[in-house]
Order: C-alpha cells, then structure tokens, then sequence
C-alpha cells in the first residue's frame, strides 16, 4: 500500500481511505501477575491536595504503573442531603503488590495506597476490573452482552499542559456538582511514558510530549426523547465551556477515538474542506497535511467520507458533493 497510506490508516482514521480487512499485530509480553486498585476520596477526605499532586506524579511514573484519576458526583456521606465530589485514583502495575507499595510511598505517598487497596490477578482477568465487574467474576463473563437496554452517550475532550492549579480544580469541582444530574464525570488520564518518548509525526496521532494528562467527559443516559437528550448535552457542553481556560487552546485539541461532533463536522454526503480544516488541527494538528496528501492521492474523489473524514485538496468549489444516486 505504500509508507504513506499505511502511516495514515494507524493512526489517522482508517475509514477515511478505503477499507481494512486484515492486521497483522505484533504482540508485547506482559508479567504472569499484575496488580490493580481503586481508591476513593472524597473532598471532605482531602481530594483536592491528592488530584493536584497527581498532575505531577502520574505523567513521571514509570512506565510499569498507570494511575487515572475520574472525577464523578457523588451524595455526602458527611452532609445529609448534599452532593460531593469523589476522585477515585485507578491503577494497573505490571508487577505484583509489594514492589507497587514500595513503589507509591516514595513517589505518591499522597494516595496511601494499601495492600488492601491492591488486587493481583492475570493480565486477562485486569480485563474484568477496568469493565466494572463485580470481584470474583471469571473471565467467561467477558461472553455475557450487556442486557441494560437502549443507553445513550456523549463524550468530548481536552488536553492539559499546564497543571490546573487547586483553586480551579476547586471550582471544577463546584460547577460539577452544580448540575442536577449525578451522572456527569470527567476522567483525567495521564500522558508521559512510552506516550511521550514518540515523535508528533511517527503516526498521525500527535498529543505526546507536552500534554500532562487528556481529559474525557463521558455522559451516558437511558432517558428517551429530546428533552432529556438536549438537557444531557447542555450539561456536557455547559461543563466543557467552563473548562476554556485549563486546557490546550490555538487549537484546542482533540482525541480523535471519542468523535465529537461539536467540535467540527460535515453532512455525510458533503465535504469542506474550511470545516474539515477546523476538527482536523483539533484531532491531528500538523499531521492534517500530510493525511490531507495521502487521501488526495488514494481517494481524490473522496469516495470513502463521513462526518469527520480526512478532506482531500479542494477544488475551486472548496467543496465535494456527490449524489449516491
């Protein structure tokens, strides 16, 4: 297929030049044993001294420890009747317990990982942790599909290069809970590690060196109609909005898996290329040339579209338009 059209589809969208029918991966060894925890702190018990410090811990671990930290609403178990927010500190070692606990006290003593905290398990069974499943589920629960009905879901997110200092964590926090619905959350993931040691152009994907953490707000329902579904995505854009001045701005970036929309979109049967332009920086900032190039050249009458595909070179219209009839 060429360097550049394989470059382009790990990474850029593959949808966007033709379809794939075949991978060929090369699988990496990972330890018999590996360790996962949850700890939960709520404001009262001092998240906020801990999600701040965290933004200068865990894009510096090493590469063997991944600590997200997802900030969601929960009630007061301290003042009846009143909303709060918990930060729960989630983590994958690849190792056993005790070089993780050794490991925590000199570099995030903050958290107060316990061994109580820490369950080992296989690397296929950390599957079922990161899934939700309750302790003591086997790995043929992974089988199951899920029966819970129609859920809907909204996700946007941003990129943090600056650590948010504890007074905006603070007022985050305040607008979060200031929405009627406890469903709202927001996930910090922490960059750095094998993530930051790649070069922006290896492949089309290029928030590595630089970025802190991504940010991803998730919000789903099961509530039908569009009343709920315009009260749903007011309260995501409202928190998304207010999250301006903490994050990557000129352009304001984007990670290309969550799809959002709102950041930038074409109807599916037309492309421009000035509004393709715009979600594209968000997604791929300087790579958006070059996968512009390899489109034009794969699929100059851009056949392979949708909503948020790569554009090629525009015609003197600045647009394609096709009628699939």
């Amino acid at each position: 297929m060429g360097e550049d059209l394989f470059w382009a589809i790990t990474g850029g969208g593959a949808a966007s030049f033709g379809v794939v029918i075949s991978w060929k991966i090369k699988l990496v060894s990972v330890p018999k044993t590996v360790t996962v925890f949850n700890v939960r702190i709520t404001v009262e018990q001092g998240a906020l001294d801990v999600a701040h410090r965290w933004q200068f811990v865990a894009p510096h671990l090493p590469n063997e420890l991944f600590i997200r930290a997802t900030h969601s609403v929960v009630v007061s178990t301290t003042k009846e009747g009143e909303f709060t927010v918990q930060v729960s500190f989630i983590g994958l070692f690849l190792g056993s317990t005790k070089p993780l606990i050794s490991l925590m006290k000199r570099r995030f003593p903050e958290l107060g990982l316990k061994k109580s905290d820490c369950s080992e398990r296989s690397w296929a069974e950390s599957t079922l942790f990161w899934y939700g499943f309750p302790e003591g589920s086997t790995i043929e629960s992974l089988l199951d599909r899920p029966k819970n009905g129609s859920v809907y879901f909204k996700s946007r997110s941003d990129y943090v290069k600056k650590a948010i200092p504890k007074e905006g964590i603070a007022s985050i926090w305040e607008t979060m809970i200031g929405f009627e619905n406890t469903q709202l959350v927001m996930q910090w993931n922490p960059y750095g590690g094998r993530m930051a040691e790649i070069s922006e152009s290896a492949t089309p994907f290029p928030h590595r060196a630089g970025n802190l953490f991504k940010i991803q707000y998730p919000l789903a329902w099961t509530e039908e109609g569009t009343k709920s579904e315009k009260f749903h995505l007011n309260m995501s854009r409202s928190l998304f909005d207010f999250m301006t001045p903490f994050v990557s701005s000129s352009p304001r970036e984007a990670f290309f898996n969550y799809r959002d929309l709102d950041i930038g979109a074409n109807p599916s049967d037309e492309t421009n290329y000035g509004v393709a332009e715009e979600f594209g920086r968000k997604y791929f900032k300087g790579n958006f040339d070059r996968l512009v190039e390899v489109k034009t050249r794969v699929d100059p009458h851009n056949f392979f579209r949708n909503e948020q595909s790569i554009p090629p070179l525009p015609n003197s219209r600045g647009k394609f338009q096709h009628n699939l009839n």
